[in-house]
């Protein structure tokens, strides 16, 4: 087949307005070109990617006229790295992207009658916000092109983040502004380390090689976990680490680690051990404490979680008399944050693990109005379940991304409950279940809140009432 031919270079695009999933529109010949790392209204030369018979995808290789939205961006790994997109759009207008993006998708996508939409609640702080990174180890490093033309030998060893849209290279990090202190000095000291003592970095073709995930999670309180994934049981070797650890960092208070010799990253299904300290760290809310394990979900930034969860219980509008249901409950956070408002809260989550986190976290807590179970949301949401625990009064759902199964959706539209909060991290599944949810219930609140500063992400909650 033969391949598609145009230019490959494109001089002189206005940027017109922001797109999906953080790119920007421009316009050559009445054909639609996407922009990575752009701003509405620079005007840029760009290098075609990919194309496609509707649309052409660039990047640019130069600006000759910077949009006024536009900022020096903090970060030395900017248009490379492909954490921190937006650092180049000014906040309040990334806000307002956000914002646009919601109405679009619930619009576009949901068909519904909307409410107005509340503002979006931005994020304080918009740098070094979030309680959870992960970096990789690889023995595919990045190459600069300085580098590949270089015939030096060179280190291919890099612990850090993987380039978009390659699964095999691994740009190494020399600072990173999602997570504070002492996340930079955690990762340096293990690179260091490893570098000295000549540990072997995992290669993503062969899947051999000691070192894989360094995960580092961190609360408000202070506490701070490790794990550390390796590829294979030398305990030798994984002593020489974690000790290094437990040394330089005193702080730590979970140090962990795990033997993964599966050919993907997921640790669910795996034994976690540990090597010093607790194995979970706590976070604290409202007075309420949160145990949080290595396989546990919890809200990513730390106080904007709080923001959001106080919309979500606004939202249910409780009284002390309902019976709520948690759907996709993690370790309990949103199911004990309105539990004094409630008569009694049932949370459901599919991970085993985060369920006996939830269970503890209520008994330290003092918490005896809620109830957990482990099972798959589908499943276990049935005629059966409601006639055991009581049908609720008041749903609250924060499903994944991929939103919630029609099965579970199906089941929301027979059960009936008068109210339903819907907390969801994309917009665009919430619409397609917002949709489906309309032959029985009308939004009545949209409240979009930034979870995730400098990228294209928000997290948007919604109220729903019963049609008469």
């Amino acid at each position: 087949m033969a391949r598609r031919k145009g230019p490959k270079f494109l001089e002189g695009l206005t940027v017109e307005r922001m797109a999906a999933k953080g790119k920007c529109v421009a316009h050559h010949d009445g054909q639609v070109v996407f922009i990575s790392n752009v701003a509405p209204g620079d005007v840029v030369d760009v290098r075609v990617v990919k194309r496609n018979k509707r649309f052409l995808e660039a990047v640019p290789t130069q600006l000759h006229q910077a949009a006024p939205v536009r900022v020096e961006p903090f970060c030395s790994h900017f248009g490379l790295c492909g954490g921190c997109k937006w650092q180049h759009i000014d906040y309040p207008v990334q806000l307002q992207y956000k914002q646009q993006e919601v109405m679009d998708a619930l619009e576009r996508i949901g068909k519904i009658e909307l409410p107005p939409i509340t503002p979006i609640l931005g994020s304080d702080p918009i740098r070094y916000y979030r309680n959870k990174l992960e970096f990789t180890f690889s023995n595919q490093r990045w190459l600069t092109e300085e580098e590949v033309a270089s015939e030096a030998e060179l280190d291919r060893n890099a612990l850090g983040f993987h380039i978009p849209g390659r699964w095999d290279k691994v740009m190494p990090v020399d600072h990173c502004y999602l997570q504070a202190d002492p996340s930079n000095a955690i990762r340096d000291a293990v690179h260091a380390y490893a570098t000295e003592h000549e540990l072997d970095y995992f290669d993503p073709y062969t899947q051999e090689g000691l070192l894989r995930i360094l995960m580092l999670r961190t609360t408000s309180t202070g506490e701070v976990m490790v794990l550390v994934q390796f590829a294979r049981r030398d305990q030798e070797a994984i002593n020489g680490v974690l000790s290094h650890l437990k040394e330089q960092f005193p702080q730590i208070t979970a140090l962990l680690y795990v033997i993964n010799e599966k050919k993907n990253d997921t640790i669910y299904d795996l034994e976690i051990e540990t090597f010093a300290g607790q194995d979970y760290i706590t976070e604290e809310m409202e007075g309420l404490k949160f145990r949080i394990g290595p396989k546990s979900f919890y809200q990513t930034n730390s106080p904007q979680a709080y923001e959001l969860y106080k919309v979500a219980r606004d939202y249910a509008g409780l009284t002390g008399e309902e019976l709520v249901y948690d759907l996709y409950t993690g370790t309990g956070t949103i199911a004990q944050f309105v539990a004094k408002q409630a008569r009694q809260v049932v949370g459901i989550e599919s991970v085993p693990e985060a369920i006996e986190d939830a269970k503890q976290n209520a008994r330290h807590n003092g918490i005896e109005n809620t109830k957990f179970f482990a099972g798959d949301m589908k499943d276990l949401l049935t005629e059966e379940f409601f006639t055991e625990h009581g049908r609720p009064d008041v749903i609250i759902t924060d499903p994944p991304r991929v939103g919630m199964h029609e099965a579970v959706v199906n089941q929301l539209l027979r059960v009936r409950v008068p109210r339903i909060v819907y907390v969801s991290c994309n917009p665009s599944t919430q619409a397609r279940d917002l949709n489906l949810l309309d032959a029985a219930y009308r939004v009545t609140a949209v409240q979009p809140v930034d979870m995730f500063p400098h990228t294209h992400h928000v997290e948007n909650v919604v109220q729903l009432e019963l049609r008469d």
